[in-house]
C-alpha cells in the first residue's frame, strides 16, 4: 500500500509566492526579510486554516537561506501552547534560547495556539519576548487574539490574516485538479469553497474526501457527502413559499432532513439563502456574494418579487428558530413551524396590499 499524503499538506505553501489570499501580509514579510528589519517577536492573527503556520515556517527558513528539505532541525522549534501551556514550559523554552543555534544565524521558534497559554506562562515570558537573544526570532500564531494578554500583544508586531476568498480557493482546486488527472464540474469545487468558510486547509480536507470517493468531482457527490444544502434547492424552497404551496414545501423539508442534513444547518444555510437575496437585489451589494455571474442574475430575478422588509422579517424568523434550536424537544416540528410562518408572513403581506 503506497502512503498516501493529504493534499493539506502535499500541496502546503512552500514559498511567499505559493501563499493564497495574504498579499500585503507575504509581501509585507518578503521586503522585512531582505531588508534585516524583521521584527523579533512577531503574531500571526486569523481564522482556521489560511497559512499562519505555513508563513511562519516559510519564514523561518527564509532567515536562515535554508531549502525546504535541509536538516534545520536546530534551527526551527515548533510549539504547541495548548501542550505546553504552564510556566515550566515557558521556563525551558527559555533556558534553549540561550544557546546559540549551531547552524545558520537564527533560532526561530513558532509557538501555535500562543492564546492557551496560561496567564503565569504569559507572564513568564513578558522579559525574554521584549529582549529576546539576538540569535531568537519568536512567531505567535494564534485564531484567538482576544485572549491573549496585552502586555503580550504590545511586544509584538501583529499580522492580520484574513480569510481567503472563493475565487482564489476555486483556482487553487483547478490546479491540483489538473496535476492530479481528476475531472470536476465548476459548481462542484465552488460548493466545496462555500463550505469551507474561507479556510484552505478545510477545503483540501472536504476535497480529499470527496476524491477518495471517486476521481470525477460532482455537485451531486459533494451534496450527498458534505452534509450541505446546495442554492437551488434552497431556491426550490423559495419558489414553494412564495406561491403557497404548503404540501410540496413539507415534503421537501423531509427529503432534506432523511437525506441526513441536520435541522441547524439546513436553517442556518436557509437563512444565509434569504441573506444573499437581500445582497443580490442591488448591485452595489451583489459583490457581498460568492457566486459566479449566472446564479447572481438569476437571484437578482427572484427578489423582483420580493420587498428587503418581508426578507429581513424571513432572517428574522429564522434567526429565532436556530436560538430556539438546541431548547427544542421537536426540533422537525421547529423547522416545519418556521417555514410555516414564513409562508404565512408572505400571505399577510399580500393581503396588506390589497
Amino acid at each position: 500500500m503506497n502512503e498516501f499524503l493529504i493534499s493539506a499538506r502535499k500541496y502546503r505553501p512552500s514559498s511567499f509566492n505559493e501563499v493564497l489570499g495574504q498579499k500585503l501580509i507575504t509581501q509585507s514579510l518578503e521586503n522585512a526579510i531582505a531588508n534585516n528589519k524583521l521584527a523579533q517577536a512577531i503574531l500571526f492573527t486569523g481564522p482556521r486554516g489560511v497559512g499562519k503556520t505555513s508563513c511562519a515556517r516559510i519564514v523561518a527558513r527564509k532567515l536562515n537561506n535554508f531549502e525546504i528539505d535541509d536538516d534545520n532541525s536546530y534551527n526551527i522549534f515548533e510549539l504547541d501552547a495548548a501542550s505546553n501551556n504552564g510556566v515550566e514550559g515557558i521556563r525551558n523554552l527559555i533556558d534553549q534560547t540561550r544557546i546559540p543555534p549551531q547552524t545558520g544565524k537564527y533560532k526561530v521558534y513558532i509557538i501555535d495556539e500562543v492564546h492557551m497559554l496560561s496567564t503565569g506562562a504569559f507572564n513568564a515570558f513578558l522579559k525574554t519576548l521584549e529582549e529576546p537573544p539576538k540569535h531568537c526570532v519568536f512567531i505567535l500564531a494564534t485564531t484567538e487574539k482576544h485572549k491573549i494578554i496585552p502586555t503580550i500583544l504590545s511586544r509584538c508586531q501583529i499580522y492580520n490574516f484574513k480569510r481567503i476568498n472563493i475565487n482564489d480557493i476555486v483556482t487553487h482546486l483547478k490546479n491540483i485538479c489538473s496535476v492530479e488527472k481528476i475531472k470536476y464540474e465548476d459548481k462542484a469545487l465552488e460548493e466545496i469553497a462555500n463550505k469551507s468558510d474561507g479556510a484552505m486547509r478545510d477545503a483540501l480536507q472536504l476535497f480529499d474526501k470527496i476524491v477518495s470517493l471517486d476521481n470525477v468531482i460532482t455537485l451531486k457527490t459533494v451534496i450527498e457527502n458534505l452534509n450541505t444544502v446546495d442554492i437551488y434547492t434552497f431556491i426550490k424552497i423559495y419558489e414553494y413559499i412564495y406561491s403557497q404551496d404548503i404540501p410540496n414545501l413539507l415534503n421537501k423539508i423531509n427529503e432534506i432532513l432523511e437525506n441526513g442534513i441536520s435541522g441547524d444547518i439546513f436553517i442556518s444555510g436557509l437563512s444565509s439563502f434569504f441573506r444573499d437575496l437581500l445582497v443580490s437585489k442591488n448591485k452595489m451589494t451583489e459583490n457581498l456574494t460568492t457566486y459566479d455571474k449566472t446564479t447572481l442574475k438569476e437571484l437578482s430575478e427572484i427578489t423582483k418579487k420580493i420587498s428587503y422588509n418581508q426578507l429581513i422579517d424571513f432572517m428574522s424568523i429564522l434567526n429565532d428558530a436556530e436560538i430556539n434550536f438546541q431548547k427544542s424537544i421537536n426540533q422537525r416540528l421547529l423547522i416545519e413551524l418556521t417555514l410555516l410562518k414564513i409562508t404565512s408572513s408572505i400571505l399577510v403581506e399580500g393581503k396588506k396590499k390589497t
